[in-house]
Formats: C-alpha cells, structure tokens, sequence
C-alpha cells in the first residue's frame, strides 16, 4: 500500500472514530482529501478536509481539524503532524516509511512507479505523419520526442498505447513531387527542363533523380511521360519513406504501424473502400447531403463553423475525406482513446474532426495536441538555413550534430502548447548548465561509486558492459541490509522524491504531460548531488556504507526510469 493510501485510511478512521462517540454528526464518513503542500516545511502530505466540510457540519474549521487529529490512530508511519492556517492538518512522515521506498524501488526495478487504471483504456496515438515528399523538418522531430514519451509514459502509467504514422501518401502532392524529380533527372541528363509549378526544389530530388540514373541511366530520357511519371512517383515515395524510418530509428522511435493513406481508397473483396464504408456510416446517420453536385457532411449540426465538403463535383474526394476514413477506421479498431499531435497551424481542423467522430456516436474520444514552433538558435542567434545544404535545416541535422538525447531533451522540456527555443550549442554543452548532462551525469556518478565498492575483477567486468549495473549492486550490497540508518536530512530528502514517482507518472500521463518528468529527473538529479555533497558513501562504517548504497542505487534505477520515459539513455560512465 502506498503512503498516501494509508494516510488516507488513518484519516477516514479518525472519522469514523469521532462519528462513533459523538463528535461528528455525518451520515456517511466523506471521502479524504489530501495533498501536497507547496512548503516542504509544512509537512509531506497536507489534508484539507475540515475546510471542505466546515459549513455542512457548522463548525469551525479548526476545531474539526483538531478533532480529527485526536482521533487518529497510534501509528509509527507519522513523526510529526500540524494544524496549520485556517484548517490544513499537515502530515510529516516518519524517515522508517521513506526508508521501506528504497527496497521497493530495488525488488521492483524498472517497474516501480507502474500503476494499472480502474477500468482497462485501449489509446492510438498518431503522430509525425509528415508527407513522404522530403526530409523531416525540425517540428516534426518535436512531434517525435513528443508522441514518443506520451506513448512511453501512458504505459507506466497503466494505459495500452498504439502507436502509429499516418503517410500521407495520397493526392497531389505526391504528383508533384514526382514531377521534380522528372524535371531534375532530364537536367542532369542534359535537357533544359523546368522546375514545375509547386515542386519541391530541395537538393534530396536531385539526389533521387541522380539515384535513378544510377540504376537505369537515360532509360526513361524519352519514355511515356505518364509512365515515367508514375515509376517515378513510386519509387521516390520508395526512397523517402525509408529516410524518414531510417531517421525515427535513429531517433529511438518506433510505430506499431506506418499507416498509409493509399489504403482508405483500395477497395476490398465487396468493391468498397474504407472510405465507402466511413461515408455510409456517417450517411446513415443522417448527416450527408448533397448540394451543388457534390457531397457535404453536416457539421454543423456538431458546432462546426460551416459544414465541410466530402467530394466534390468534379467527383474528387477532398484532404477531409480522408481524415474521416482514417478516423472510422481508428474507432472501428476498438480504441477507446484517439490522441493525435498536430502541428499549431492545424488549429482549424480540430472542430471538423469532433464533428465527424460525434456523427458515428464517438463524441469526446478525440484528444489532439497542438505542438508549438521550435525556434533554432547558434549562440544565441537565430538559424534558419544549413552550412551545409543552404537550405532548411533537417531534423536529422539536428541529432546529428547535437545528439539523440540532448535533442530529446529539449524537446520534451516544456509543454507542447509553448514554443521552444532550441540552442544548438548550449544543446551540445558538457557541463552542469545543459540540463540532460547534469541528470546523465548524477546517473553515472552513481555507477562509478557502486564501482568503486565493488572487488576490482567485477568493477573492470562492470566497465566493460560485462555485467550490469543491477547484478553488480546485487552482489556488492547485502540482501538484509539494515536502512534504518538513512535519517540524515539530506538523505530523506531522496526518499521523500522517489516515493513521489508513481503518483507523479500517473498524472503526467493523464494531463499528456511528458515535459514534468524533465523537471522531475532534475530535481532527483539536484537532491543527489547534494547528498553527494553532505554524505560520503564509501567508510569505514559498513552499516552505513551498505545503506548508503543501496539509498543511491534506488536513485539510480528512479533516474533511470525516468530518463527511459523520456527515451533517453542513463549512461553508467562519462
């Protein structure tokens, strides 16, 4: 059971206890309210109930404080508790409760902090779901690291997560990008061939063009245009969905599926597609209509601004259509929870998708998150184009010169709906100002100390990945070590963080709140370092040293923790 569960069952039965001789007059014992106070000086846990219920019960509020608190259980979970201000019962916790977190965090590993939900939630979330037409650009790696750990985090958290990219591979864009590369592949073969209008002019269609020659020489110089055009458009598709999955595994991000548009016009063994069978059931409903020769939905009806066409006269399915394919058949795969990240300038689509999941029957299952610019900077002055390139900086640029795990950082370091401001050179600092090193680097200085009290053979086996950091804490500190020596102020202070973990995970995941565990893992990072300061480890004093170890490899398996929920790796040496 955690803290806050028995806190709470203390306190419902003080409740009961003061009904039972007199001293509360409630027909049922309310449910208790707890939370944490702003001061750390004022307690770990902080009650509010006597505010809550002064009025229904006419009495002040610090004298129902003060009963409650006189018809508390004995207990040793709580050292100290306080009626503060005009009702609040704080709630100190014994140093012996923090010290049972450090060997629950130590039996349970990479699970601790996990929680289950009261009813099972099945959650799709999309994201990045770029046109395959070019490289990713730096906002697209912003909705990476953000789906990612949103995914990473829910599932800590209790919730099943499926992940997924939507390819938009269907439209006129995917034309015209094979028509750049047609106009590139006959200038490097001699022609005087124009860029068409609304081409893609990055120096990757030359490279798919010059690949093509590579392959096939002049072969397609005088060949059907519309032939070309399509072999082309094909294969161009071909190469950019294999860069941006190659840049996502690079990134460490991973889609159960890559979900492509093309498929919600393929029609199945009944002649009907995916966006046949949307239209039906949103037709079944009562609200499509035709007007104009063309097909409308009826959003309006839903609080759309205006309502949306579905196809048009001249028999062509709008982008829309597709959104509403793709979204029936989301709800179709059973999920009870649709989140999808979109860039800002999408605002305006929000409102139409509400309405067309609403028109099937699935009103509120829609969550989207809009992700704010990224702002590049080079010490402090913007950047907008590549040394190398001349043109927009790519988000494979980006981890390339900055690193998978600084980039990730950065972010990750603040809520979607702010924008971020991203130095490249502060990004690569190794010191305590960049943020994800301070943590990385608390993380390997715990590695090094565990080490360093470990016989030489098994600290070199350690060194050199041979055996890992859990079998060596394992073996170097005993099964029945004793805690009950970890009083000092600096190191409850850990105690009192890492107890913190489940709860704070839980709520990061139900708020789509992954940017908290930066601060979460810096503040854990903070409380080592000046543990690291106050306390030594390593003495002559066994008892404590063997307590003392397993306080800090607790801090090591909570740091990394949460570092993986960010998708960023908790290097053992620096």
């Amino acid at each position: 059971m955690h803290i806050r569960e028995e806190l709470e069952n203390l306190i419902a039965a003080a409740f009961a206890r003061a009904v039972e001789d007199g001293s509360f007059t409630l027909e049922e014992i309310p449910a208790v309210t707890l939370e944490r106070p702003r001061d750390a000086s004022n307690g770990d846990w902080a009650c509010t109930d006597a505010l809550h219920l002064a009025r229904e019960m006419h009495m002040n509020p610090r004298n129902i404080a003060q009963t409650l608190v006189d018809h508390l259980p004995a207990t040793d979970m709580i050292e100290k508790v306080g009626i503060a201000g005009p009702g609040f019962i704080n709630f100190t916790v014994a140093p012996r409760v923090f010290q049972d977190v450090v060997a629950q965090v130590r039996a349970e590993g990479p699970d601790y902090a996990k929680s289950t939900l009261p009813e099972p939630c099945k959650v799709d979330i999309e994201y990045i779901s770029a046109n395959p037409t070019g490289p990713f650009h730096v906002g697209h790696g912003r909705w990476a690291a953000l789906g990612d750990a949103t995914a990473r985090v829910m599932r800590h958290a209790g919730y099943e997560v499926y992940e997924e990219n939507y390819v938009n591979d269907h439209g006129v864009q995917m034309d015209n990008f094979a028509a750049s590369v047609v106009a590139r592949y006959l200038q490097l073969l001699g022609h005087d061939a124009e860029l068409p209008e609304s081409s893609y002019a990055g120096s990757y269609v030359k490279d798919i063009a010059q690949a093509i020659i590579d392959q096939d020489g002049d072969a397609w110089e005088d060949a059907d245009e519309a032939e070309r055009l399509l072999n082309f458009r094909e294969r161009a598709y071909a190469y950019e969905l294999a860069e941006q999955h190659r840049v996502c595994d690079e990134f460490g991000t991973h889609f159960d599926t890559w979900f492509s548009e093309r498929t919600l016009y393929e029609e199945d063994e009944n002649g009907k597609s995916k966006v046949d069978y949307a239209l039906e059931a949103m037709d079944g409903a009562g609200y499509v209509y035709g007007k104009d020769d063309a097909i409308w939905f009826r959003s309006t009806a839903f609080g759309d601004d205006k309502d949306r066409v579905l196809k048009k006269a001249n028999g062509e399915y709008t982008y829309f259509t597709s959104d509403v394919a793709y979204h029936y058949d989301k709800v179709q795969r059973g999920f009870d929870r649709l989140i999808d990240i979109w860039g800002a300038d999408h605002h305006g689509y929000i409102a139409r998708c509400e309405a067309m999941l609403s028109a099937w029957g699935y009103p509120g299952i829609l969550e989207v998150v809009l992700g704010q610019l990224v702002n590049l900077y080079r010490n402090g002055k913007p950047v907008r184009m590549s040394k190398r390139t001349g043109e927009m900086i790519t988000f494979e640029e980006v981890i390339d010169e900055v690193g998978v795990d600084s980039t990730r950082w950065l972010m990750l370091s603040r809520s979607a709906d702010q924008a971020i401001d991203f130095d490249i050179e502060e990004a690569k600092k190794q010191d305590a100002s960049n943020p994800v090193y301070y943590v990385q680097y608390a993380h390997a200085r715990i590695c090094s100390i565990l080490r360093n009290a470990a016989p030489e053979d098994l600290r070199n086996r350690a060194l050199a990945g041979n055996v890992s950091m859990d079998e060596l804490s394992a073996r170097v500190i005993p099964v029945d070590v004793d805690l009950s020596v970890l009083v000092e102020p600096s190191e409850v202070a850990l105690m009192r963080k890492m107890e913190t973990l489940g709860e704070f995970i839980a709520l990061a995941a139900r708020d789509r709140a992954a940017f908290r565990l930066t601060h979460f893992s810096q503040d854990m990072a903070g409380l080592f370092h000046v543990f690291y300061t106050n306390c030594h480890v390593l003495s002559d004093d066994k008892g404590l040293q063997n307590a003392r170890l397993a306080l800090i490899d607790s801090v090591r398996i909570v740091l990394e923790i949460t570092l993986g929920l960010l998708g960023i790796s908790a290097p053992i040496k620096m």
